[in-house]
């Protein structure tokens, strides 16, 4: 987006390769061609999913691809070893994290811990909200979370009603990557179960926004199930079909004769 507010030329004029086939969305083959022209080193990017559930994990491994790097990552956690946006950490691409969760991912934490990766722990809720506010163009709030711990050092505090708040600034990425279930022609989306969690805020929250969907489907969506409307969408990409990654699953054999149907005879 140029410093007038108006996005810029490459963002306006349908590129070699791509369909326009709404107003203000552009439609791409794939996830290289629908990054072409955003990328820069340095630049922030807020990313949906949660974990492995609900990743734009075409969208990453285009950037990775890419070989931008100095890169600051939003996003509740940073994948797990080797898969979702632990593949930017690997290929050493990100200097800078906002996120509220290093869980499962061994790397993240071990360069945290030695100093090589900046890290700035925002609660969950926090980070959901600050992501929300950046959309809506509100550019704090004041919340009790984190008030009295290392998350407000640095930051106003003010009393309101004799409670103590901390300020909190809205989050605005120079780009926004998004994973949905659906998507119709004019840029409007659905998710899919929980897989929907933070892609609503992540699509509002950037100032250039890139989907891929599970399916494009020619006709509109109905109206009462969008939940991210096309306003916010620049750019849509089908999702390439993929084993959707499961972080850590916990099951117990099925007990015998469990389901299977009582001799004739017995009591049930």
């Amino acid at each position: 987006m140029t410093t007038d507010g108006t996005r810029p030329a490459s963002d306006r004029a349908p590129a070699p390769g791509t369909t326009p086939r709404a107003p203000g969305v552009r439609h791409h083959p794939d996830a290289a061609t629908a990054l072409d022209g955003l990328l820069r080193d340095g630049m922030t990017i807020a990313v949906g999913g949660f974990g492995l559930c609900g990743i734009p994990a075409d969208l990453i491994e285009a950037v990775r691809d890419s070989g931008v790097r100095g890169l600051t990552v939003v996003s509740n956690n940073m994948g797990v070893d080797g898969k979702g946006l632990g593949l930017l950490l690997e290929s050493d691409q990100v200097d800078k994290v906002l996120s509220s969760y290093v869980g499962e991912n061994k790397l993240f934490a071990q360069r945290y811990l030695d100093g090589d990766l900046e890290v700035e722990f925002v609660p969950q809720g926090t980070l959901a909200e600050r992501l929300r506010a950046g959309g809506a163009g509100i550019p704090a709030f004041y919340t009790a979370t984190g008030v009295g711990t290392p998350v407000a050092e640095g930051k106003p505090v003010e009393e309101f009603d004799g409670r103590r708040y901390v300020l909190e600034r809205g989050i605005v990425a120079d780009l926004a990557l998004v994973h949905a279930h659906r998507a119709d022609p004019y840029g409007n989306l659905t998710y899919r179960f929980t897989a929907r969690n933070f892609n609503p805020l992540v699509a509002t929250a950037g100032r250039v926004t890139v989907v891929e969907a599970e399916i494009l489907q020619d006709d509109p969506l109905d109206p009462d199930v969008v939940v991210t409307p096309g306003i916010f969408v620049d750019r849509l990409v089908p999702a390439r079909p993929r084993v959707k990654d499961i972080e850590q699953r916990t099951v117990r054999p099925r007990a015998v004769g469990v389901g299977a149907p009582t001799p004739a005879g017995k009591d049930a």
